[in-house]
């Protein structure tokens, strides 16, 4: 069985980890605010979302919003305009507690009570790399049945988890090549 890549696109092979992709379409069927933070719009948007219930501010509290009440009443309001930090500070609540609010419906849908979501893997862009050096690599499917790590992984914002969960729990089903899907040019599913 082959071990994980240590030099990847040495030879000129371009990819990208699995791992990262997967969290990108997670973050989109997550359905997060489309205006960025830097806009009117976008920032009264998610401070809007941060505390339209009291349950929703502790949450947000607890992922490290400190901003004050009134600090939030004006910007919601466009009397304050916000530091960069602060910036920061609301657009990290907001992804944090929007993964959690969708984790367990994204759960329940990946899941699909046991059958599980069909995963497309598009392998590396090998265009670089010269032709004795190419490895044959084709576009390979799998179906998905646990998805509990990788979303609790995503949900917690834990990278190094995330890619341990996503190697040794799916990556490693793909048989005895697997470590040529550990980096992808695309990962596909549907929730």
């Amino acid at each position: 069985m082959p071990e994980r890549n240590i030099e990847f696109g040495a030879y000129g092979a371009r990819g990208v980890k699995g791992h990262e992709l997967v969290a990108r379409r997670l973050d989109s069927l997550a359905g997060f605010i489309a205006s960025p933070i830097t806009t009117r719009r976008g920032l009264t948007a998610r401070l809007r979302y941060l505390t339209s219930s009291p349950r929703q501010l502790a949450a947000a509290r607890e992922a490290g919003l400190t901003i004050s009440p009134r600090t939030i009443k004006a910007q919601r309001e466009g009397k304050r305009s916000p530091a960069p930090r602060t910036l920061r500070e609301v657009d990290a609540a907001y992804q944090q507690v929007r993964r959690q609010n969708v984790s367990r419906h994204l759960l329940a849908r990946l899941n699909r009570q046991g059958r599980g979501t069909r995963v497309e893997f598009h392998p590396v862009n090998q265009s670089g790399v010269v032709r004795p050096r190419q490895r044959v690599v084709e576009y390979r499917t799998l179906n998905v049945r646990k998805w509990d790590r990788i979303i609790s992984a995503w949900e917690a914002g834990d990278d190094t988890g995330l890619d341990d969960a996503w190697v040794n729990d799916v990556v490693v089903d793909l048989g005895s090549q697997w470590g040529q899907y550990e980096y992808v040019t695309n990962i596909g599913f549907a929730a």
